[in-house]
C-alpha cells in the first residue's frame, strides 16, 4: 500500500481533541485498500454518551456498527471523536443513531451498513434503535451483533 492513502488524514496520530458537536466533528475517510473485495467491517462503541434533549441528563448507549465498505474506509480515529462529540449532544436516541447512520453514509457511501443501538433504560424502559440501508450484500459473512437485550436484574 502507497502511504498517499493516508496523506491527508488529519486526526491519526494528533491530540484528540473531542469536537464539542456532532455537526463540528470531522470523520475521515480513505480509499478502500481491498475495494474489489466484499467483506464487513464492524466497530463497537459499549460507551456511548449523549444527553436527554428535555431533562438534560445522560443517556448511555451500546453501540454496534457493521458495513461492507465500497471505495472507501472511515478512519476509526475519526470516527471515536465523532461519537465522543455526542457526549453533550442534546437528542433522542432515535436521533442520534441514524443520525450516526446518515453521517457514515454521506462520509463514506458504504455498500451496505447496519447499525444497532443499545440504549440503557430511560425511565424504567430501554430503547433499542436499528437502521439498515437494505439487504446485505449476499456472500458476505455478517454475524449478529451479539447484544442482549436488556434484563435489568432478573
Amino acid at each position: 500500500m502507497s502511504k498517499t492513502i493516508y496523506e491527508n488524514l488529519t486526526q491519526l496520530g494528533g491530540g484528540g481533541e473531542v469536537p464539542e458537536s456532532p455537526d463540528d466533528a470531522v470523520l475521515e475517510a480513505v480509499p478502500n485498500p481491498q475495494a474489489r473485495t466484499d467483506y464487513l467491517v464492524r466497530f463497537s462503541a459499549p460507551e456511548f454518551t449523549s444527553l436527554c434533549p428535555v431533562t438534560g441528563q445522560p443517556d448511555f448507549a451500546h453501540f454496534v456498527i457493521d458495513y461492507v465498505p465500497d471505495e472507501l474506509i472511515v478512519e476509526s480515529k475519526s470516527l471515536k471523536l465523532f461519537l465522543g462529540s455526542f457526549r453533550n449532544h442534546a437528542a433522542f436516541h432515535e436521533d442520534c443513531t441514524v443520525g450516526i447512520a446518515r453521517r457514515l453514509i454521506d462520509t463514506i457511501a458504504p455498500a451496505w451498513l447496519r447499525i444497532g443501538g443499545y440504549w440503557y433504560p430511560r425511565g424504567g424502559i430501554p430503547i433499542d434503535v436499528f437502521y439498515q440501508t437494505g439487504e446485505a450484500p449476499a456472500g458476505v459473512w455478517i454475524p449478529e451483533q451479539g447484544v442482549a437485550g436488556y434484563r435489568g436484574r432478573g
